[in-house]
């Protein structure tokens, strides 16, 4: 199978946006439909035709291009089953355990609810990509909106679990503040403070931080790394489940 072009640009104030294109057939996908107007615009720059998009949750600042898009291209829409209600023209309707084609790539729908009751996430296994949304993010993860601690971390678990070599693909750019707090959960991870100095230069620079790797955000991301005694103790939690000790690091983002 060839490699897919894959096109990120960031829009409204820190939404990523991402095209997906495929030489050989033309089929071009957004992963989300942010922003209609940047999606034109990289649509145009690029000369590429937009034939489908995959959304990963109901939010607004994930879906409200879709309209305009669908109507300008005759894209087909790719969604959630479980937030069919909240998502307006869905032509396809997807959840745990699905797959489906994008110009012969198989795509895998996983089901990763907390940030969202619904919210999936996608993964190419013969590109060694995932496209997770707002329930993981680099050094990060989404706030627990319509679900509960236990859901959120069963749902990073999954893609926790992926290939390690996975490339991960987010829905919003909140590299720097994630380094800022991961740092104050766990100040003594070398690979943590490296990256941290190395994400904070290239957004000076104003260079993209994804995508990450699977095998980046197990050595980095607090929220992923609940089970390590330097956070446990640190916490106070050395006798708590790992969920537990995830509720309490999310908690104290939300306080950051």
């Amino acid at each position: 199978m060839s490699r897919l072009d894959v096109h990120q640009f960031i829009c409204r104030s820190d939404n990523f946006a991402v095209l997906l294109h495929d030489p050989e057939t033309g089929t071009t996908a957004s992963i989300d439909a942010p922003d209609a107007a940047a999606i034109r615009r990289e649509l145009a720059n690029k000369g590429w035709r937009l034939t489908h998009i995959l959304v990963t949750h109901h939010h607004g600042d994930h879906t409200e291009g879709i309209a305009p898009l669908k109507s300008e291209t005759g894209c087909k829409v790719i969604g959630p089953k479980a937030e069919a209600s909240k998502i307006q023209g869905l032509d396809q309707l997807v959840d745990e355990g699905d797959t489906f084609k994008l110009a012969g790539h198989q795509i895998d729908v996983i089901d990763t609810p907390g940030h969202t009751a619904g919210h999936i996430s996608l993964v190419m296994p013969d590109q060694k990509m995932a496209f997770v949304g707002d329930t993981l993010f680099v050094m990060g993860c989404g706030r627990i909106i319509e679900g509960d601690p236990q859901m959120m971390w069963n749902s990073l678990q999954k893609i926790a679990r992926l290939p390690k070599d996975t490339e991960l693909y987010c829905g919003h750019e909140y590299t720097v503040a994630n380094a800022k707090f991961a740092l104050s959960i766990e100040p003594d991870n070398q690979k943590l403070v490296e990256r941290a100095a190395q994400v904070t230069a290239m957004r000076a620079r104003n260079a993209l931080t994804q995508p990450t790797r699977v095998d980046i955000e197990l050595e980095t991301n607090p929220f992923l790394r609940p089970h390590v005694p330097a956070i446990r103790e640190r916490l106070g939690m050395k006798d708590k489940k790992d969920w537990e000790v995830f509720a309490e690091i999310r908690e104290r983002k939300n306080r950051s």
